[in-house]
């Protein structure tokens, strides 16, 4: 009985760590405050000639198109685009739509979990959760570190079947407004998301045990 018990709450943990990872994933493509940052402090309309108003229209754009699954194409405002880069976009907007269907239908499966739990008064799944979601960002975390470019390249060639994702600039110049360091960043707000509903998963259940002494 009690190993089924764990069992349950280890599924459950996992069901929490995709839920997490997939609200980090959403929340940090809908920042754009973030883009807005890095577009200053990187200097991108001195490294690029184009206008803050320019960058971020074409920048909203492919944001609009990643997350919304009734944004059928993807139609730069100034921006040229080749077939390859259309190819690509199409296969990350698939990627980006994967995490946001896992946010609605995780996070309905979690929260029915939850509730299941919380009426037998079984905290371990927040357990569970808590650890399984630090485990995976603190190793991704340590390898970012470690060597970001090596991460960044090893990613887009597992994930993607051609190379299209090696943009021209001269006939694709949105990569010139979509530096290495903002999806760097874009990875490390991900991490922070989840380890902070680590931290809050793991803080409820050490806490709870307590008030039920009481």
């Amino acid at each position: 009985m009690l190993c089924r018990n764990k069992i349950k709450a280890l599924f459950s943990g996992v069901v929490g760590m995709m839920f997490l990872i997939s609200v980090a994933v959403i929340l940090t493509l809908s920042c754009k405050s973030l883009y807005k940052a890095d577009m200053r402090h990187l200097h991108l309309t001195e490294k690029t000639g184009y206008s803050e108003e320019e960058i971020l229209a074409n920048y909203e754009e492919l944001i609009d198109y990643n997350l919304s699954p009734f944004h059928k194409e993807l139609k730069f405002p100034t921006f040229p685009m080749s077939e390859e880069a259309r190819i690509h976009f199409e296969e990350v907007k698939v990627i980006f739509q994967g995490f946001l269907y896992l946010m609605v239908f995780g996070g309905i499966l979690f929260v029915i979990i939850s509730i299941c739990m919380v009426k037998k008064k079984d905290w371990l799944f927040l357990k569970y959760t808590g650890i399984c979601s630090i485990a995976i960002p603190s190793v991704l975390g340590g390898m970012i570190a470690l060597n970001w470019e090596k991460v960044f390249i090893t990613f887009h060639e597992l994930v993607f079947q051609n190379d299209y994702w090696l943009f021209d600039p001269v006939t694709d110049p949105v990569i010139l407004v979509l530096p290495d360091e903002y999806f760097m960043h874009c990875a490390i707000m991900i991490i922070g998301i989840v380890l902070l509903g680590a931290g809050v998963s793991l803080g409820i259940y050490h806490i709870k045990p307590r008030e039920r002494k009481q």
